[in-house]
């Protein structure tokens, strides 16, 4: 029976023993599971992680933040004249900000900011919890340097999840580690989209207030700031009364943190939002910042740059109180000569046949003008038409027209530089060529008058066809062509005896260049508009200095310079000193085309050479009679440098004088060197190498000598 007993008692210690073991073995199975699933769950979220951060930005990449920047072109006197962009983003130095800017942003966006290294541990957690008990979606846990990373455009998308924000957390603390905490606000700042196409701080204090980013006040800070917060929503243009009320925000927002007292606060609350909207009509001169982007295309590849995202700085010759004076000229005109052109009797009769939209549209008046400085070449003003907005096209450097008698100074340049003087005579008398249809070219004079003789500076004062025509005929077209052409003229020259009245088409552009030839003393400068191009850090890319050409002499350059004075002075430029009052240094010339298609103006003085072209787009209507050169282009000349001399303070010039001109007197009727008995004696110019060596013949004394003239048939 003990035995039995012990064998219980042993039974019961050994199953004891085995229950124990179990209740090890099952603690130590389920710890093991417990392991392995924390093990596995650790490695799947690791796994997760690392699969999720595989596109997030590189750490060169967040080195090199390098957003699009806008290109901008600066005027000659250091104003913005235009902006290329994909979008309109500058960068403005931390600097610049104004305090109450950074405090409205840390204010509203951010008020830990400089106490976390890029991650809001307590708003994450207090967001995860309200997603659990209320099943929201995550938000409320973005610090600034969260939504920088996410305005990097890294592909983090826009959709609210989770994953966005743990994308969002690792960048923003790689970025932390990167920059320092201005340097984060600096970008914030600059990068962000403002909305109405405004990409950055500066093209949002443009765009809204049309100023600049230092310039900015409190409540103008706080507007601009609390847009970031929808801007289609909250944008102050489309939607003022939200925009106020989110301002007002932000601006609590400033007052409970202790940027504002409450003095401060209670007298901007109520301040309207005063915006002064940049306007594109305001854009300056918009033919020559077109010509300008043209160019800049045609420069990116050389240079390696893209103009619309590289941020480059243009620094143009445009200067833009003289495209002012020049603006206002053909704002003056313009209108007073289309009615006085629709009101002739060819447009009268068209009128009739067309309805007044089509009228209207095909007679108006379009313009070129320029506005050059001699001495290098640099494009001071540009007008390509009359609205940029209703036609894009350039006729002041695409545009090519007949120049009529604006031409001739190229004619008269080739006799002088030949060997002809001012003093020589040409009968002024009809002509008659047959053409090679066998039909009759017979040219006449502007008032269809003829006369005997007449010097050529006569001629070319009161701008005689009959003249220019006979001497061409001397000289030869051929040799009147390469002058044009040495001189500027890139178009095409046909020579035959119609190039004197100027029946080639030119370039505006090229014609006002090869003006400036005369008062440059024979060097021909070629026109240039862009100086320099400099990078977003300011390293120069490109510079272009003028290139200078002496194509005429010294003594040719000033001989023609003072024939044109003397069309000024008493010939077809004289209204310029008598309706204008201009009264300082100057030559010009008038041109007239057939049947008054094209009028024109250019004239020079010794700091600026300008030209104008008037006329229809359609070269088949006329002006109407007596629209020449004198009457249409040349009051807008006038004005013009009438204006720009009485308001800039160019120093007191003269044309260059030639050594080698010698200003002779000579018997009036004869030519020739006078005798005590000429009775009428005049000054003229002569190259010394042509200048006059006989003495008159005809004025002798009480006995009259033969009379010979130099003359020419």
């Amino acid at each position: 029976m003990k035995r039995r007993k012990r064998d219980a008692t042993t039974i019961t210690k050994f199953s004891h023993v085995e229950k124990t073991n179990n209740s090890d073995s099952k603690k130590n199975r389920k710890k093991y599971i417990y392991l392995t699933a924390s093990f596995a769950t650790l490695a799947a979220i690791i796994i997760y992680l690392f699969f999720l951060t595989q596109d997030l930005p590189s750490l060169t990449k967040l080195e090199q933040i390098d957003p699009a920047l806008a290109t901008h072109v600066y005027s000659q006197d250091g104003e913005i004249i235009k902006s290329f962009y994909t979008k309109n983003r500058s960068i403005t130095p931390y600097e610049k900000f104004p305090e109450h800017l950074v405090q409205a942003l840390l204010g509203t966006e951010d008020r830990k900011f400089f106490d976390h290294w890029g991650v809001d541990i307590q708003g994450i957690f207090r967001s995860i919890v309200m997603s659990i008990v209320k099943f929201e979606k995550a938000k409320g846990t973005s610090t600034l340097t969260m939504q920088l990373a996410r305005n990097l455009n890294v592909g983090f998308g826009l959709e609210r999840t989770w994953v966005r924000k743990i994308k969002e957390i690792f960048t923003s603390i790689q970025i932390e580690r990167t920059y320092s905490k201005k340097e984060i606000i600096e970008m914030y700042l600059n990068i962000n989209f403002f909305g109405s196409n405004s990409f950055g701080i500066q093209s949002a204090a443009r765009n809204f207030f049309s100023k600049d980013v230092e310039e900015l006040t409190v409540e103008e800070s706080a507007l601009l700031i609390g847009v970031l917060k929808g801007q289609s929503l909250y944008n102050p243009i489309n939607n003022p009364e939200r925009a106020f009320a989110r301002r007002n925000v932000v601006l609590n927002s400033m007052l409970n943190v202790g940027y504002l007292t409450k003095t401060q606060y209670d007298t901007v609350i109520n301040i309207p939002l005063n915006l002064d909207p940049a306007q594109d009509d305001d854009v300056i001169a918009p033919y020559f910042t077109e010509y300008i982007r043209k160019q800049l295309n045609q420069l990116q590849d050389s240079l390696g740059v893209n103009v619309y995202e590289d941020g480059l700085r243009v620094y143009t010759t445009l200067n833009t109180e003289i495209q002012k004076y020049m603006e206002q000229a053909v704002d003056s005109n313009i209108v007073k000569m289309e009615n006085r052109a629709r009101n002739q009797k060819a447009l009268r009769k068209l009128k009739k046949e067309m309805s007044d939209s089509a009228f209207t549209e095909m007679t108006k008046l379009q313009i070129a003008f320029l506005c050059i400085e001699p001495e290098n070449g640099h494009i001071l003003a540009m007008i390509g038409g009359r609205d940029f907005n209703d036609s894009k096209w350039n006729r002041a450097t695409q545009m090519k027209r007949q120049p009529g008698s604006a031409f001739k100074p190229f004619l008269y340049t080739a006799a002088i530089d030949n060997g002809y003087t001012p003093a020589d005579e040409f009968y002024n008398q009809p002509v008659v060529f047959i053409n090679p249809d066998s039909s009759r070219w017979t040219p006449k004079n502007y008032n269809e008058k003829v006369s005997g003789l007449l010097s050529l500076r006569v001629a070319l004062r009161n701008s005689k066809n009959l003249i220019s025509i006979r001497l061409i005929q001397e000289i030869g077209p051929r040799i009147v062509a390469q002058y044009a052409k040495r001189m500027g003229i890139s178009t095409p020259i046909r020579p035959v005896p119609s190039l004197a009245l100027g029946t080639s088409e030119v370039i505006p552009l090229d014609l006002v260049a090869s003006y400036a030839t005369f008062s440059n003393n024979g060097v021909y400068v070629k026109p240039i508009s862009i100086l320099r191009i400099e990078d977003k850090t300011g390293n120069v890319i490109y510079q272009q200095r003028s290139e200078h050409k002496e194509v005429l002499s010294k003594e040719t350059a000033y001989i023609m310079t003072d024939m044109l004075q003397d069309v000024m002075k008493r010939g077809t430029g004289y209204p310029v000193r008598r309706d204008y009052k201009f009264y300082g240094p100057a030559g010009g010339k008038t041109g007239t085309t057939n049947e008054f298609t094209d009028a024109w103006f250019v004239g020079f003085t010794p700091h600026l050479v300008a030209g104008v072209w008037v006329g229809f787009d359609d070269p088949s209507l006329t002006l109407g009679s007596g629209m020449a050169g004198g009457v249409v282009a040349l009051p807008f000349w006038g004005q013009f440098v009438k204006t720009v001399y009485d308001s800039l303070n160019f120093p007191p010039a003269e044309f260059k004088e030639a050594v080698n001109v010698l200003k002779i007197k000579i018997c009036k009727e004869t030519k020739k060197l006078p005798t005590p008995y000429c009775p009428k004696k005049i000054e003229e110019l002569f190259n010394v190498k042509f200048k006059p060596t006989e003495t008159c013949d005809v004025h002798v004394g009480p006995t009259q000598g033969s009379k010979t003239r130099r003359r020419r048939f």
